[in-house]
């Protein structure tokens, strides 16, 4: 039982905004209980609530019944809230948290505990990018028959309202913008690779572990090729590139180095990075973060 008031973090509440009777608020406000019931159904111990945690959901410290820790996550309701737990089943620890138990009807997921703390980022740039190509490599399989994933093809398809939304952008971004909406068209049918993808990977989402050295976290799984995952590493902690003498050699270093090391197309990792890059500069300006999302447009035009 819980000995302590379950209060969502801040950064949560305040990043579901809008319509008190949307799916996501209604979530949001049902959490405590819903977050006690998993801990009376799987016989949990809430030593603490994880913050700040994440922005789409909860993430709580608990220990079962015979003292071994583990995580229990709740991620806010959505159309693939049910695609985490099915990706991790797939990996079963290779690479990646291990998945102990779930359910269905709240997703909730009951994890391996991981030292939540300390992630690839707060190793040395080379080092973290080293760990994470050799991460993120073994979480490439053939998705099982019957998948429930969305394809990259799918998913691109998704994108094709952000970047329409680049208006508000400068008139030199024009360029960048119809180049990422034609890659969009065409990238995710020029490749026959169909691996199981992480969909979300960064440095940020591999935590150190007991069992394994790092393990993956987080994934939004897709099923497609490699250099879209690989692109992410690419765009990982562009901000020290940005800012460093020499920016646009150092870019495209980086992506010859990553392909490479993983056996990935150069171009096709290119391009892949240039369509994200363009991709996130314009979410991240539509949200008011006018200079990031700029920095994110002026990585994609080194590419």
């Amino acid at each position: 039982m819980a000995t302590a008031p379950i209060e969502p973090p801040q950064r949560l509440v305040s990043s579901v905004s809008g319509d008190p009777e949307s799916p996501v608020r209604r979530w949001l406000d049902a959490l405590p209980t819903l977050v006690q019931q998993r801990l009376d159904d799987w016989e949990l111990t809430l030593e603490r609530v994880h913050a700040p945690g994440g922005r789409s959901s909860l993430l709580a410290l608990v220990r079962q019944a015979d003292g071994t820790p583990a995580a229990l996550k709740l991620p806010a309701p959505g159309r693939r809230a049910g695609h985490e737990a099915a990706a991790l089943a797939t990996w079963d620890g290779w690479g990646a948290v291990r998945l102990l138990r779930a359910d269905a009807a709240s997703g909730a997921l009951l994890l391996e505990r991981l030292r939540s703390g300390v992630s690839l980022r707060s190793l040395p740039e080379a080092k973290a990018l080293l760990e994470a190509a050799g991460t993120v490599r073994r979480l490439w399989v053939e998705p099982p028959a019957e998948h429930p994933f969305e394809t990259l093809a799918g998913r691109a398809e998704e994108d094709a309202e952000a970047l329409g939304a680049a208006g508000g952008l400068t008139r030199a971004a024009g360029p960048l913008v119809a180049e990422a909406q034609e890659l969009r068209r065409g990238l995710p049918a020029a490749s026959e690779e169909r691996f199981l993808l992480h969909g979300a990977f960064r440095q940020g989402k591999v935590l150190a572990g007991e069992r394994a050295p790092w393990l993956a976290i987080g994934p939004s799984p897709v099923v497609g090729e490699r250099a879209y995952d690989l692109a992410a590493l690419v765009l990982d902690r562009f901000e020290d590139l940005v800012a460093g003498s020499g920016a646009a050699a150092a870019v495209r270093r980086r992506v010859a180095k990553l392909a490479d090391s993983l056996e990935v197309d150069r171009d096709r990792l290119r391009d892949w990075t240039l369509y994200r890059a363009v991709d996130a500069g314009v979410r991240e300006a539509a949200v008011g973060d006018r200079q990031r999302g700029e920095l994110l447009l002026e990585f994609a035009a080194w590419l």
